[in-house]
């Protein structure tokens, strides 16, 4: 059987070593819920999430080479073309109503 007698300044050592380690904790804990660091996350996460997004996005209307894939870009136009003119024909539609 193996001698587990410790000195007191072993243990002492020990317990300076385990508070040490606790304060750290404990400040990294404090630091990582202070609203700031929560804020700074927040703006992190997004400014990722919309760079990926835009670069998705940049992949749909260009190509390899640099290009512009116009029949994308055409198509995305008549896309926007149609929900315009939708949207403008419904608020005339609603005035109509509303007038009469």
């Amino acid at each position: 059987m193996a001698d587990t007698t410790r000195s007191k300044q072993d243990i002492e050592a020990e317990i300076a070593a385990a508070r040490a380690r606790l304060a750290d904790n404990v400040a990294d804990l404090v630091n990582q819920m202070h609203p700031k660091a929560i804020v700074q996350r927040g703006i992190d996460d997004a400014r990722g999430f919309a760079a990926t997004e835009f670069e998705n996005a940049k992949a749909q209307v260009i190509d390899d080479r640099g290009q512009l894939r116009t029949d994308r870009v055409l198509l995305i136009g008549g896309a926007v073309a149609g929900v315009v003119t939708f949207v403008l024909l419904v608020r005339g539609i609603l005035k109509g109503v509303r007038r009469g």
